[in-house]
């Protein structure tokens, strides 16, 4: 495409599902009164530059805002929930680094699956457990198969961080570092 196709292509804007409720759900509203965003009832600007993640993730999977010490008690569930089975490691360490970041979570995922595989508690804690399962371990298994591919290294995954968000940084950043948490490769 020439330097004039680009700049002339304006992506065309369909209108044919406006108005048209595509499914209802308590989790999230769009667009109810112009250009807003509210989870569960709580308008997303309100609540965006004063609220955790973790908050707002137990808002979202807990279906109620959290007290303190259900805060507390969710940040300490989450952080032991971090890191996945050594087997899913080990899958994730076959990805190559050219591999798309979503890719690599969907692989990371289908291998805790099926290494930890679900309870056939199909009730609402059980799907809570699935969900919290995930918000926590998936960042860590993207910053292992980071370091592995593109390094070959092998990070510590534990942390101290009381946050989703720290734990990330904290795993991202090792590689510049050079941080006492990075394990060279050897075989296993």
């Amino acid at each position: 495409m020439s330097e004039a196709e680009k700049v002339a292509f304006k992506p065309k804007k369909s209108v044919a599902l406006s108005g048209v409720t595509a499914g209802n759900t308590a989790l999230c509203t769009v667009g109810k009164s112009g250009n807003d965003l509210h989870y569960r009832g709580y308008d997303i600007l309100d609540i965006a530059t004063t609220c955790e993640f973790e908050e707002i993730a137990y808002l979202l999977v807990h279906e109620k805002w959290p007290n303190k010490a259900e805060l507390a008690a969710y940040k300490k569930k989450l952080a032991s929930l971090r890191v996945p089975p050594a087997g899913v490691l080990t899958v994730l360490e076959q990805l190559p680094a050219t591999s798309h970041p979503m890719d690599v979570l969907r692989t990371g995922v289908s291998a805790l699956g099926c290494l930890a595989p679900e309870h056939n508690d199909h009730s609402t804690g059980g799907a809570r457990h699935i969900a919290d399962r995930l918000l926590a371990s998936l960042g860590s298994m993207l910053c292992y198969w980071h370091h592995y591919a593109n390094e070959r290294r092998r990070i510590e995954i534990e942390t101290d961080d009381d946050s989703i968000g720290a734990h990330f940084l904290h795993l991202f950043m090792a590689r510049s570092r050079r941080s006492p948490g990075c394990v060279p490769c050897t075989p296993r």
